[in-house]
């Protein structure tokens, strides 16, 4: 009887420890920030979010792989994380849509995977001692070279990511007839933000992280939008300066996740690395202004300073709440018609629970045009 040999894998982490696991997706090494994601489904939407760019991602859902692969199920061109750690990796799938197991979907992404390790002792690690970078090998096993190519890789805290992952040119969504037209700056954006936002009706211009406000207001937009996208908010000047100049057109503005936190840093806010981050699928939020709670996705290593938001109460009123640490989750400028949410009202994956926020900036939009 022949025996199939599975290749092995390690995974090294900053602060000394080693996992011995198995190896899937190609043979290789790759290295970044650990993060953990509570999502029971979505893996392949979480795959492909560039929130994600430049992490290593660790699923505390058990099993990956199991329902396979779907083309559509895509929220952007490519595999944004830099490798996965997962307790199950199946290529056998029964799902009748999808058209590819992840094995061969990670080979064609040149994905390095390790699995068969325990996941719930490095969950428990990053949530006790905080984020770390980790490295993955399935061909270097000498744990004291990893450590060496370990220090190699720089933090999440300072770095710049947002300029890697968007569009290189600007390109349209929608219908060019619309009588309302937005302006997306692209740090990262999902596709399912786009969609949610043509669905209302909008036609959109999406434009690269580094376009100039010349170059925006060529548009004539009735509104601006700010994505998601990966790194560290507080290293993109270019990007504040870009939505001071916005903000004083005085249209509307709603800004996700980092989005978010560019709108605050424009405001005279703060930002701040969290411990571990918030990501999944589950994380409740209350809106301030209605009482309700919603069940919402989130994905963010950094947020914004409370301390800041209370302080210019006078000037911008804390709307959203998270109900596990009463951080900041979302912010309403008083003197010009812009808002913004650290979660992910678009979901996929997720709840629905937040879609209203795009009616409100589409209500917002038309409610400014008019006055």
């Amino acid at each position: 009887m022949n025996i199939i040999q599975i290749p092995k894998a390690i995974l090294v982490f900053e602060d000394g420890s080693v996992y011995h696991g198995k190896a899937a997706g190609i043979t290789g090494t790759t290295g970044g920030e650990v993060c953990f994601n509570t999502g029971m489904t979505g893996y392949q939407e979480i795959f492909t979010d560039p929130s994600y760019y430049g992490q290593i991602l660790l699923t505390t859902n058990v099993h990956i792989g199991n329902y396979g692969i779907k083309d559509s199920d895509t929220e952007s061109e490519k595999i944004q994380i830099s490798g996965l750690i997962c307790r199950n990796f199946t290529k056998e799938y029964n799902r009748p849509m999808a058209n590819q197991d992840i094995q061969t979907y990670f080979e064609e992404n040149n994905m390095v995977c390790i699995y068969d390790v325990d996941t719930r002792s490095i969950v428990r690690k990053v949530r006790d001692k905080g984020v770390m970078n980790c490295i993955i090998s399935s061909e270097i096993f000498d744990v004291e070279e990893l450590k060496k190519r370990l220090k190699q890789i720089p933090s999440m805290e300072g770095l710049e990511l947002a300029s890697r992952v968007t569009t290189k040119e600007a390109y349209y969504v929608g219908d060019e007839d619309s009588a309302t037209r937005i302006a997306v700056m692209d740090f990262g954006t999902k596709r399912n933000i786009l969609r949610s936002l043509a669905e209302r009706g909008a036609y959109l211009k999406v434009f690269p992280a580094k376009s100039t406000m010349e170059e925006l207001s060529s548009f004539k937009a009735d509104g601006y939008f700010l994505s998601n996208g990966p790194g560290d908010p507080a290293s993109m000047e270019y990007a504040v300066t870009l939505v001071k100049d916005i903000l004083k057109l005085h249209k509307p503005v709603f800004g996700i996740c980092l989005g978010h936190q560019l709108l605050a840093l424009a405001s005279g806010l703060h930002t701040y690395k969290m411990y571990n981050g918030h990501r999944g699928a589950n994380h409740p939020v209350k809106n301030l202004f209605t009482g309700h709670c919603e069940i919402t996705s989130q994905n963010h290593g950094f947020g914004v300073r409370m301390e800041d938001v209370l302080k210019e109460k006078d000037t911008i009123e804390l709307t959203h709440i998270n109900l596990n640490d009463d951080s900041v989750e979302g912010i309403r400028l008083k003197n010009a018609p812009a808002f913004s949410v650290q979660y992910h009202p678009e979901a996929n994956p997720g709840p629905h629970d937040s879609k209203y926020l795009f009616d409100d900036f589409i209500k917002l939009i038309k409610q400014t045009k008019n006055n």
